[in-house]
């Protein structure tokens, strides 16, 4: 399977405070699995360490602020991130990072615009929200719901299931069509 990674998870050491996050999964996962890494907050040039950044929804459009800085990141963010999902071809799933503004698929602090302290919501970082809507179907978790052995299974599965029907639409072949749909019915 060919995979997204946050760069973060296993990878490099890019995480806004400098650190690197440890994952059984991504390390085992590795010689099975062609990963992609990339960290979208470094991509638009912030640099490690860094000020965090957090999304306020305001005027039902999520925003990627940096508080410290006063700084409006989303247009260098969506900048970046279009460009880079449409580039993306053959991609079986997504590991990214829990809770991260840009990667964060479920669990990330939405804010209020008035600059209270306290989140308003949950929902995706701006990063994921792009890839939920351009790969909708593709298998999608954080680091952490992995660490849980039924979505860990479910993900699994479903990866290695799209790599190879990703192989049998490459093939072109009928046979290997009825043997995929045998083998996974």
């Amino acid at each position: 399977p060919r995979l997204v990674v946050s760069k973060c998870i296993e990878f490099d050491d890019c995480r806004w405070n400098g650190v690197r996050i440890t994952s059984d999964v991504v390390k085992l996962l590795k010689p099975f699995v062609e990963f992609t890494p990339v960290c979208p907050e470094v991509e638009i040039g912030l640099g490690i360490p860094r000020e965090p950044v957090r999304v306020i929804s305001a005027n039902g459009e999520l925003l990627l602020i940096q508080p410290a800085t006063g700084k409006n990141l989303t247009d260098q963010m969506q900048a970046f991130v279009y460009p880079y999902l449409a580039d993306l071809h053959d991609i079986d799933g997504f590991i990214l990072k829990s809770r991260s503004p840009s990667c964060g698929s479920r669990d990330v602090k939405i804010y209020p615009p008035d600059g209270h302290h306290i989140p308003s919501r949950k929902g995706a970082g701006i990063f994921a929200q792009a890839v939920l809507e351009r790969f909708p179907g593709v298998p999608v978790e954080d680091e952490n719901r992995l660490t849980n052995f039924n979505i860990r299974h479910d993900f699994l599965t479903r990866i290695f299931t799209h790599a190879a029907f990703r192989h049998v639409k490459e093939s072109g072949e009928m046979k290997a069509l009825v043997q995929f749909q045998a083998e996974n019915k």
